[in-house]
């Protein structure tokens, strides 16, 4: 399958840049999720690969080739949209063999690709339907067979699942992973959800003011976000952000909450005395007995199926978000102690908003976007 890659591509629109300077790699077989905010032109970005649109510089290359001058459907891609884009006076089976008439494959050739990739998605039975007798669950999975039909060594997903129920989301999270391995092609998926980015991608691009803010595993992006942006757009409930100057003593660099010491990743000595904003996600938080942790007033306590997130106020009146999985026992009223483990703490440069990343020289630089 081939490796996708864009060199400094630039596509404006009445003159203000949509995309500016954007770099990125994909590697052969590699699956992609490309995340952001709406209107960060994530889309503009997949019709530009897909050469619906043409940039003004940089440029796109598929296996090495420059698609400059290659038109759309030779350029061996599929693509699925979020409002499934389905022909109306087609059946499904006509939809998703679309792009196996268009290849004048043999007619045997057509009903086994569709009916093979239809099984797969468990939509056979419907084949014979119009769209308009169709689910939204059903509409989607027809689209998305329709792309994956003719094998395309390029697949270029557009919020397929946007549209469609929760319970069908939560199904194709679990299922897409496995059919988009066992179709081997190189994919960038589209999606506004930080957990469908972080279930479905090897990586994830983060897309952020028409560049890209930041690209790692999900693992990376969620444990060393680049930015205060990242970490905010990451976690459910959202990341603390309290600001704090860091100090220094015998035992290590540490910062203050309600004059409590929360001591910090060593190797932030640089960080000592800069205006600061101290990142602590509210699972890295826990209810503590020992009189070291942070004094704090629980205000709230809201429950959910899986969790229990606790809403408490510092001695400063500074809120703070505590999660714990459900059934954990912790005080529900009064006054408590909170404590964090140093290495769950991010810090972050208040005035660049960037990430300070402890340097194994004792050292510490803000991170830039990757």
């Amino acid at each position: 399958m081939p490796e996708l890659r864009i060199e400094d591509l630039t596509k404006r629109f009445k003159g203000e840049a949509v995309l500016d300077g954007i770099s990125l790699t994909v590697e052969d077989g590699e699956t992609l999720t490309l995340f952001g905010p709406s209107g960060a032109g994530k889309t503009v970005l997949l019709r530009c690969i897909a050469g619906a649109v043409d940039p003004e510089d940089g440029r796109i290359l598929i296996g090495g080739e420059d698609m400059q001058d290659v038109p759309p459907e030779h350029r061996g891609i599929g693509m699925a949209f979020q409002n499934f884009a389905l022909f109306p006076h087609m059946t499904a089976f006509d939809n998703i063999a679309s792009p196996l008439t268009a290849q004048r494959r043999p007619r045997d050739a057509v009903r086994e690709g569709v009916e093979r990739v239809a099984k797969l998605l468990k939509i056979d039975h419907v084949l014979s339907h119009a769209p308009r007798a169709l689910s939204n669950g059903q509409k989607q999975r027809t689209a998305l067979a329709r792309a994956l039909a003719a094998s395309p060594g390029l697949l270029l997903l557009d919020d397929p699942l946007r549209n469609v129920d929760a319970k069908l989301r939560f199904e194709m999270r679990l299922e897409l992973p496995r059919l988009l391995a066992d179709q081997g092609a190189t994919v960038i998926y589209v999606t506004q959800d930080y957990k469908e980015a972080m279930a479905l991608g090897d990586r994830i691009a983060v897309l952020s003011g028409g560049t890209i803010a930041q690209v790692g595993t999900p693992e990376e992006i969620y444990r060393r976000p680049a930015s205060i942006e990242i970490a905010r757009l990451f976690g459910d409930p959202t990341i603390n952000l309290l600001d704090v100057v860091p100090e220094k003593d015998g035992a290590g660099v540490f910062a203050r909450l309600s004059n409590q010491r929360v001591p910090l990743n060593a190797g932030l000595e640089a960080a000592v005395g800069r205006d600061c904003v101290l990142g602590l996600r509210p699972e890295a938080l826990r209810f503590s007995a020992s009189e070291d942790g942070i004094p704090v007033m629980i205000e709230a306590e809201t429950p959910f199926n899986e969790k229990t997130v606790t809403l408490v106020v510092t001695a400063r009146g500074r809120e703070i978000l505590v999660s714990r999985p459900a059934g954990t026992p912790a005080p529900a009223s009064g006054a408590a102690q909170i404590a964090v483990d140093a290495t769950d703490a991010l810090l972050f440069d208040r005035a660049t908003q960037a990430r300070i990343a402890p340097d194994r020289d004792g050292g510490s630089s803000s991170e830039a976007a990757a």
